[in-house]
């Protein structure tokens, strides 16, 4: 049924999406497999570390989202480029890679509640509020890589740059030679957590609400902020609280608690490590075996840690099912739908960027990768 399917001659897609989401598990992996073996080195998927294990399981690259576009960016001969993610990767794709690639999200749906906090009228206010009442030319636009292409052009356009969890220390002292504040979004976690392991007293930040005046601030705050944060954060890791912490702490003395940045800070203050998604997985797997660990990061990385690493001893540090419910959208029926429309000749969902925003968001990426390239 399979090989009818793909090479039905009039190019017509036989089944609707909603035919697919009906269909067995066995049935789409089959299908699935059918379809890349026919698009061949044409057809490059990638796989977010968040992802469902039946999904990750057909990624030819996993990591995380700026890695898996710099990848793809690298690779010779893609005409297809299936990102299992959510909407800001894949646009993070289409800016890094060719022209010529066509970069699908499987579901339009799955996007980003941390990106969402955050758009591009909200900031271009912010940046004209500000300019009433101190001089903009001393604050340097950072955008987390969590945030659309938009934000990314604004930074590009306006001397700043992008950052990850694994580099913002890096990107913040960047900023701090070039000028002496920082305007940072959207996650106020990853912003102030990385500004106070600089030495940046917490007096010295303040949250930037977009939805109230001055982003709820008095001139004076404004002026005495080195750093502005915005009033955003990720869904999963702001479920984490000290109470988890406490509760391991207590069960088992031994236990390491591992964090991401963008938990709440009072998480992070007592951790035992604190690192990217990247570091974390580094972390776990150099880890020596049988020791103990707790990490408060989403639920399916977590998990594959724990089946990946049987002679360690893996806990969820929350009790609560914390998992990107938005990344949770890329399901096989997605999947299975997008990779047969393409051997059909149909491109379905695909990401494209504005070529103007795609102009600036490319020279705010290139500021962060050249940034990352040196090496004190």
């Amino acid at each position: 049924m399979v090989v009818d399917l793909l090479a039905n001659p009039r190019g017509e897609s036989i089944l609707s999406f909603d035919d697919y989401q009906n269909l067995p598990l066995v049935e789409l992996t089959e299908r699935i497999r059918a379809a890349r073996e026919i698009l061949g080195r044409r057809l490059l998927i990638l796989g977010h570390h968040y992802q469902k294990d039946d999904v990750i399981t057909f990624a030819d690259l996993r990591g995380d989202s700026l890695r898996l576009s710099q990848q793809a960016a690298a690779a010779k001969g893609v005409e297809y480029l299936i990102f299992c993610g959510v909407h800001f990767m894949a646009e993070t794709a289409d800016i890094l890679t060719d022209d010529s690639v066509s970069v699908i999200l499987p579901d339009m749906a799955a996007g980003c509640s941390m990106a969402d906090m955050a758009d591009i009228d909200q900031v271009e206010a912010c940046w004209e509020e500000l300019s009433e009442v101190v001089d903009v030319s001393e604050y340097t636009p950072i955008t987390y890589i969590n945030s659309t292409a938009a934000l990314k052009a604004f930074c590009g356009e306006h001397e700043g740059t992008v950052c990850t969890s694994g580099n913002a220390d890096r990107v913040l002292s960047w900023a701090f030679k070039k000028r002496p504040r920082v305007l940072f979004f959207p996650d106020q976690h990853l912003g102030r957590n990385t500004a106070k392991r600089m030495g940046i007293p917490l007096d010295e930040m303040t949250v930037w609400d977009p939805r109230r005046p001055l982003g709820g601030n008095d001139i004076e705050t404004i002026k005495r902020a080195r750093v502005l944060l915005w009033r955003g954060h990720c869904s999963v890791h702001q479920m984490f609280t000290t109470a988890h912490v406490d509760y391991f702490r207590k069960r088992d003395p031994e236990i390491k608690i591992l964090v991401h940045p963008e938990c709440p800070m009072e998480v992070v203050d007592q951790a035992d490590i604190i690192g990217s998604t990247e570091s974390i997985i580094n972390t776990v797997e150099k880890a020596p075996v049988g020791s103990k660990w707790a990490i408060g990061t989403e639920l399916h990385l977590v998990n594959r840690l724990k089946s990946e690493n049987p002679n360690k001893e893996i806990h969820f540090l929350s009790s609560m099912v914390c998992m990107c419910a938005t990344m949770y959208r890329i399901d096989l029926p997605h999947l299975c739908w997008a990779i047969e429309n393409l051997v059909q000749g149909h491109v379905v969902n695909e990401i494209k960027v504005p070529p103007q925003v795609r102009e600036w968001a490319l020279v705010a990426l290139d500021r962060m990768l050249n940034l990352s390239a040196v090496r004190d």
